[in-house]
């Protein structure tokens, strides 16, 4: 199985030891690392630095957010990076949600879906060079000719060249229609909180998008790459209890009342009461009675927790369900260390980026 380490996004500042961990990564054979963002640290800049000191991993956005930044901006960031990076550059994108987008960028949140295939497609555009970008809209019409515009707009191709034109992007998706339209414009899915139990499902979403006319990439040529919590413990329990309380929160205050992407993919999976209690609560203030309504058993779907055995059965478990990469999260060194000697073997196919 192929390991991407996660450094996420930041709190109230830095993370202690990033670097020293993206280095280790390298070194234990992981084969990306990828940052987040949210509306705090961006998700390009820890890349550059802490990159800088590699030679081999992927650095990717999981996930870059759409409305962070135009998508010509975007396609700029991208291939500064994989320049800077000698072709390891993976861009990684998402829609975040509508708090986030509306609250924090000052943007509409509708139509995501079409807003994400006209993004991709200017990105695509700016990484080709073929010809000056144009866009007809509606949501990032190149030239701009709306309001307040002067009509001195000017189709432009980057100045710069692209190192490849091919950059692979991969969507960060959670439901079905959006998990189709990766399948169809994109070069992986970046899944959160991914069942194995759920592995034929998913298939099928991302099959019914490589079945469309013009649809980019066949199966044996994409990446799916899952956020996972793998932990190597003689103590499961106590790693299952800890995790709940991050399921309480992704649960129950990521999102608005009848509109939690998170919790959406728990009820596809079943979840629909538990999810409906943990909302209550989280949202009442009331986190501790959140976090110990989360059922073991919900823990358990979307994460990898046990002893070395256990956990190569369990990644095992994930491969044949169409998981090529596992993006983790290590709390240190070692734990990075003993996650790497228990999970990884080569895959039989190289990832699409490759």
């Amino acid at each position: 199985m192929r390991l991407g380490l996660q450094l996420g996004y930041w709190g109230a500042g830095p993370p202690d030891g990033a670097a020293e961990m993206v280095v280790a990564a390298e070194r234990a054979g992981f084969d990306a690392v990828f940052a987040a963002e949210s509306w705090g640290s961006d998700a390009f800049t820890p890349l550059a630095w802490w990159g800088s000191r590699t030679e081999r991993v992927l650095l990717g956005t999981s996930v870059a957010q759409l409305s962070a930044r135009t998508p010509t901006s975007c396609a700029m960031h991208a291939l500064t990076l994989d320049h800077l990076s000698g072709g390891r550059a993976v861009l990684g994108l998402g829609v975040s949600g509508p708090q986030v987008v509306e609250g924090w960028y000052g943007a509409p949140f509708g139509k995501p879906l079409a807003r994400t295939r006209e993004y991709v497609s200017i990105v695509r555009q700016v990484l080709a060079r073929e010809a000056p970008v144009t866009n007809a809209g509606p949501h990032y019409p190149l030239p701009y000719a709306g309001p307040g515009a002067v009509g001195l707009g000017k189709t432009l191709r980057p100045i710069t060249h692209p190192l490849r034109a091919d950059l692979p992007i991969w969507l960060g998706a959670e439901g079905p229609k959006n998990v189709a339209l990766a399948g169809e414009i994109a070069d992986g899915w970046l899944a959160i909180y991914y069942s194995p139990r759920l592995g034929p499902t998913y298939q099928d979403w991302l099959a019914d998008g490589m079945s469309r006319p013009g649809a980019r990439r066949a199966r044996e040529e994409f990446t799916v790459a899952a956020s996972c919590s793998v932990v190597v413990t003689d103590d499961a329990a106590g790693e299952v209890a800890r995790l709940k309380h991050t399921m309480a929160l992704y649960l129950g205050g990521m999102g608005a009342p009848g509109q939690n992407f998170h919790a959406d993919v728990f009820s596809r999976m079943g979840y629909a009461e538990v999810v409906a209690e943990i909302g209550v609560l989280f949202r009442e203030g009331r986190r501790a009675e959140a976090a110990a309504a989360v059922p073991d058993e919900l823990v358990e779907d979307t994460a990898i927790i046990g002893t070395a055995e256990q956990v190569r059965a369990g990644v095992a478990r994930w491969q044949a369900a169409g998981v090529d990469m596992l993006i983790v999260g290590c709390r240190d060194v070692d734990q990075l260390g003993s996650l790497a000697q228990a999970v990884a073997e080569p895959l039989a196919r190289p990832l699409a980026s490759e």
